[in-house]
């Protein structure tokens, strides 16, 4: 049959698993960030409270080493929800700097360069590339906020022994999910800086706005109308009321309560992504 009277088709072959093509740009995206010797730096730093904590712990086990020292010594070095609360406050920190810093440079190079309709002519959908950019954020967040924190919450069950275990079991599971929900929230935010804004410094410099201008204008709202309500519309205070509801830490009775909180954190990630799928695409048309 001749060339000009072959009509398109569908490629029908064998391809790659799903997970397999998920995994193609976070591979060569962690190359990469790693490769920056800012981010090197910071992921260094960013182990010396984890290590902290860790002699607390070790301290807070081991009664012989503080025996002498009064009964209020015992209270101060409990581990319980408050130590691990202190713990992901210091860590997020962190991984927001280290988002600000690794984000933005992951889909403006692909708008620049106009390189969508490459990769969506591929069997990877628009929902396929948002997922791999989170799994680069999220590989690289984890190491210091889940690894670390997991790390320390194994570490307290050792050496405490089972009994503290079954008595403090969802403690591991409110820093497992209170990290991912974070990850999730700023991960959000960074890309849809990086989607909208070419400059990357730029656009670093607004994932931090993000959270400081969020959190005055909730001040604000409080102030003007004498509510406290508005302080759910925080993102960091939002979190962190979120974090003590996992962590069966007291939150006080005239702030927004973890669900509140929670809600808006979900309504607010649900925004960006929408933002961020409605940049994404291979092919717009300009009026």
């Amino acid at each position: 049959m001749a060339v000009y009277r072959r009509g398109y088709q569908r490629y029908d072959g064998p391809t790659t698993s799903h997970f397999a093509r998920l995994m193609v740009m976070p591979r060569f995206s962690w190359e990469r960030i790693l490769g920056q010797r800012f981010v090197v730096i910071l992921l260094v730093v960013s182990l010396f409270w984890p290590m902290l904590c860790a002699g607390f712990i070790y301290l807070s086990n081991h009664s012989e080493l503080w025996q002498g020292f009064g009964g209020g010594i015992k209270k101060f070095l409990a581990i319980n929800g408050n130590f691990f609360s202190i713990f992901m406050n210091v860590q997020s920190t962190f991984a927001l700097i280290l988002a600000s810093v690794a984000g933005p440079g992951l889909i403006a190079p692909d708008l620049a360069n106009n390189a969508l309709p490459l990769y969506f002519s591929r069997p990877l959908t628009r929902w396929d590339y948002i997922l791999s950019r989170m799994i680069v954020l999220l590989g690289i967040l984890s190491l210091v906020t889940i690894l670390p924190g997991m790390l320390l919450f194994g570490m307290q069950a050792s050496i405490a022994g089972g009994d503290w275990f079954v008595h403090n079991w969802f403690l591991g599971t409110g820093i497992f999910i209170g990290f991912t929900l974070y990850i999730a929230m700023i991960s959000l935010v960074a890309m849809a800086s990086s989607a909208y804004v070419k400059w990357r410094v730029v656009a670093g410099a607004l994932v931090l706005a993000f959270f400081f201008l969020l959190a005055g204008a909730a001040e604000m709202v409080n102030s003007i109308f004498r509510v406290d309500w508005a302080s759910a519309l925080n993102p960091t205070y939002a979190i962190n009321a979120v974090w003590k509801g996992l962590l069966d830490v007291e939150i006080a009775d005239d702030k927004p309560g973890a669900w509140e909180c929670a809600t808006v954190i979900l309504g607010l990630s649900g925004g960006l992504l929408a933002l961020l799928a409605r940049k994404l695409r291979a092919v717009e048309v300009v009026k």
